[in-house]
């Protein structure tokens, strides 16, 4: 009954959230200087013909107007047609979210691979050297900005050593594998086609690293703060008394609570990656929703930009709702406060 009122208190938050996140970028697509009834005419068309497109489009209906039809239309799953590309929007998103979420996932699990050890080594060493170089390598990590680190690590391991492409998501000279969920390492594991696999991760390689690099920093704070606090307390104590070995106490008892509010953290984070990724794809040339939508932006492709941002928020409000359920399951006085 509780995960029955929380999934449905969520889901009115959703609707909010999406409801709020169409009405801002609708707004804001439309007080941006530009015309979509001139872009889809050309420069050359007479001011008949645009006028004619814009009113097909529905452009000279009042704005209220305008918001309503497109909302309800959003209800219903239809998020307007492409100016650019011509093809629905959903259609479009539906091709470049499964790259987007693979390059996600991948940053994900890299910054929690990385930063959950090194954020236990920098809580038991407290205050030693391996301390302050988990500490300043989180803050360098948080400090960075993404697009320069990427073209960093262009010039250094594409340019210099060539040891890591550039960009795309698997080499040209092969095919892409059949696809079955739209992640190519998934894909290619599927179909045996060991070469796309191993293409494909290499591909991965700079750009997952680019952008988890923040979060890894993140992880490792939270997993240190958390840790700290749980090797104060007095159970931790009474096993050490009990002649248990550190790392058994450390591995088999501190940790797992320790992991308990880093749940939080690590939902946060990937919705913070779906969003974050924009900037890493268009460095990396990666064919995800961030470069769809910064090439959307760049032509006024007002519907691609609406449809990211809901799709996007939508997501976003999923994984947190997600997030909260597995925090109820693995920690009782959730259950309880609730």
């Amino acid at each position: 009954m509780l995960f029955i009122n929380v999934i449905r208190k969520r889901l009115l938050f959703l609707l909010a959230v999406v409801l709020g996140v169409s009405l801002i970028t609708f707004s804001i697509s439309h007080l941006i200087p530009g015309d979509p009834a001139r872009l889809v005419a050309g420069e050359r068309a007479s001011e008949e013909v645009v006028q004619n497109i814009r009113i097909q489009m529905g452009l000279d209906r009042p704005l209220p107007e305008q918001y309503w039809k497109y909302l309800n239309a959003t209800i219903h799953g239809d998020l307007g047609t492409s100016l650019r590309t011509n093809r629905p929007v959903a259609e479009d998103l539906k091709i470049f979210f499964p790259a987007t979420l693979e390059l996600a996932l991948i940053a994900l699990l890299l910054a929690v691979l990385v930063g959950a050890p090194l954020g236990v080594l920098s809580a038991v060493y407290r205050d030693r050297p391996i301390d302050h170089v988990v500490r300043t390598m989180a803050v360098t990590g948080i400090s960075t900005p993404a697009f320069w680190l990427g073209l960093l690590l262009i010039m250094t391991f594409y340019g210099d050593l060539g040891w890591l492409p550039s960009g795309g998501r698997i080499g040209t000279e092969l095919t892409p594998p059949a696809r079955v969920t739209g992640l190519y390492l998934i894909d290619s594991a599927i179909a045996g086609d060991w070469p796309a696999f191993a293409s494909s991760f290499k591909h991965l390689i700079l750009p997952a690293f680019t952008l988890s690099f923040v979060h890894l920093g993140v992880v490792a704070r939270q997993i240190r703060s958390a840790m700290l606090e749980e090797l104060q307390q007095d159970y931790v104590r009474t096993a050490r008394a009990n002649g248990i070995a550190k790392w058994q106490v450390i591995v088999r008892h501190a940790l797992p609570n320790a992991l308990i509010p880093s749940v939080t953290v690590l939902g946060l984070a990937l919705g913070d990656l779906l969003y974050g990724a924009v900037l890493t794809e268009t460095v990396f040339a990666w064919p995800g929703m961030g470069a769809y939508v910064v090439n959307s932006i760049q032509s006024l492709d007002f519907p691609a930009v609406m449809g990211f941002a809901v799709v996007v928020s939508f997501a976003y409000v999923l994984v947190n709702l997600f997030v909260d359920l597995i925090y109820m399951l693995i920690d009782p006085r959730i259950q309880e406060v609730n």
